[in-house]
């Protein structure tokens, strides 16, 4: 059966209530949430290509709302993030309650190295430098926030132009956020091709390199960046449910396979139940 938007979140999720219940704009800082959290924030056209902006994006409210539900609401153990910012904290508090709901059983009877661990990837150490700074103190305390500088370069996927991270973490993620890099920072060319241009797009494939030790349940979510997604969707061989959602602009990847073992059948089982099993 094919993802849905009742596999992300329910139809009745209340934005506003959830951002509140869970104090995410206080984990962030904010002094202020808008209105309407389900609502996007209007930029410019040329915002996120704007190579000379300086500008940090503003919270967008429904992508954090959804991204802390999803990690809550999946179970998720370890989560693995392309691009450090907001969503580093938030999917990280959402790590550390599933950490204290569900540590006694996961610790006894999963086999996880880096259990309720985010680790993120970032090219830019300054930017990241700051965002390590900023990581609330019960986060860093328990060690849930975990972040990796990587260089960036242009290279190929058969044949196919794109880009990768020179140092990705070794883990085994269960949910996995691609949310970078910009298409300005990769280093090298191939012909004279780079993503460096306003009118060209990020086109990371890194996830592609991990495809075949992904587990069966995990989720891909892709934050915009649909030609990219588009580009994984064409080369991902294994048996990817997807699902895109217009009014979020975010693509959804679940590997709908078989359990590998025991072990991946346990955390199937507990962390998603027979919703997983009705879907494949």
């Amino acid at each position: 059966m094919s993802l849905a938007f009742e596999d992300i979140i329910p139809h009745s999720f209340d934005y506003n209530a959830y951002v509140r219940k869970n104090k995410i704009d206080t984990l962030l800082g904010e002094t202020s949430i808008a209105d309407n959290c389900s609502k996007k924030a209007i930029k410019s056209p040329i915002f996120s290509v704007d190579i000379s902006n300086t500008t940090p994006f503003p919270p967008e409210y429904d992508d954090l709302a959804r991204l802390h539900y999803i990690v809550s609401h999946r179970k998720s153990l370890t989560v693995l993030e392309f691009g450090v910012g907001k969503s580093t904290f938030v999917i990280g508090d959402a790590l550390l309650n599933n950490k204290r709901c569900n540590a006694d059983y996961t610790n006894s009877a999963l086999r996880r190295e880096n259990a309720y661990q985010i680790h993120s990837v970032e090219n830019y150490a300054k930017y990241m430098q700051i965002v390590d700074s900023q990581i609330p103190p019960d986060l860093r305390k328990e060690e849930i926030c975990n972040l990796h500088y990587s260089e960036l370069e242009v290279g190929t996927f058969l044949g196919k132009v794109c880009t990768y991270y020179s140092n990705i973490p070794n883990v085994c993620p269960d949910i996995i956020y691609l949310d970078g890099p910009d298409q300005f920072s990769p280093t090298g060319n191939v012909k004279g091709i780079t993503t460096n241009h306003q009118d060209r797009m990020p086109m990371a494939a890194d996830i592609l390199l991990l495809e075949h030790f992904l587990q069966p349940s995990t989720l891909i979510i892709v934050d915009g960046r649909t030609a990219n997604a588009r580009f994984l969707q064409c080369n991902l061989q294994r048996n990817w449910s997807h699902y895109y959602n217009e009014e979020w602009d975010q693509h959804f990847f679940e590997l709908q396979e078989a359990p590998l073992g025991v072990y991946n059948k346990r955390m199937i089982d507990f962390c998603l139940g027979e919703s997983f099993y009705n879907r494949i």
